[in-house]
């Protein structure tokens, strides 16, 4: 996944959910931010960002904000729609007879549905960009869809097809997510539960640079 065109900048507020203030060679400018999470632990004034200029001359900002370093890790993606392109990337290198994205089964949409011979998958994805003492956590804010995506896989998990959560782990050197409880312990309830119940639970290392990203495990 490639970003087309890139430059470094700082941050220096957040506007709200979707905009924010940052520091382009001195000048100040409204950028798009890719990610509706807080990012407290990212996101505050002085840090260094990557901005990807818009391909679109009509849009109001010209610049989405997907990176951020942070001290001592590196540099974390944090566009929220790169994780299920990167998998969709790593996917098609695994030799499925079919994928489609974007599946609806039951109550639920989930990212990915596969067929091999005569195995049959779903497949939900998560972006992981929060890191305390070199684990990766999620949620960062409570998810009732994540839960609810938790449920739905034991659920076809149970009706004969083969269901998996994968963590993209969205910044370098981590390895391992576990579940936020401290932030959700719903979500961390039906993880177990989801592999208690034969749904498996992948974590994908990624290699993270200013211009893209890839799944290298």
């Amino acid at each position: 996944m490639l970003y087309k065109n890139t430059v470094n900048a700082l941050f220096k507020k957040r506007l709200n959910r979707f905009t924010a203030l940052a520091e382009i060679n001195g000048r100040e400018e409204t950028v798009h931010v890719k990610n509706t999470g807080r990012m407290k632990e990212l996101l505050f004034e002085g840090a260094r960002v990557i901005l990807s200029v818009s391909d679109n001359p009509h849009r109001k900002t010209a610049y989405d904000l997907v990176g951020v370093y942070k001290e001592g890790l590196g540099l974390i993606n944090i566009d929220s729609q790169a994780p299920n392109k990167v998998m969709y990337e790593w996917l098609k290198s695994k030799d499925y007879d079919l994928i489609k994205p974007e599946y609806r089964y039951g109550n639920s949409r989930f990212d990915f549905y596969l067929e091999k011979g005569n195995d049959k998958y779903f497949i939900e994805v998560k972006g992981c960009t929060l890191e305390i003492d070199g684990i990766g956590y999620f949620p960062d804010a409570p998810t009732e869809r994540g839960v609810k995506h938790l449920y739905e896989l034991v659920k076809a998990s149970e009706q004969g097809y083969r269901s998996a959560v994968a963590f993209v782990i969205q910044m370098p050197q981590i390895t391992e997510v576990r579940a936020n409880i401290a932030t959700h312990k719903e979500f961390g309830d039906a993880l177990d539960h989801a592999r208690s119940k034969g749904v498996e639970v992948m974590m994908l290392q990624c290699e993270i640079t200013d211009n893209d990203m890839k799944i290298i495990s």
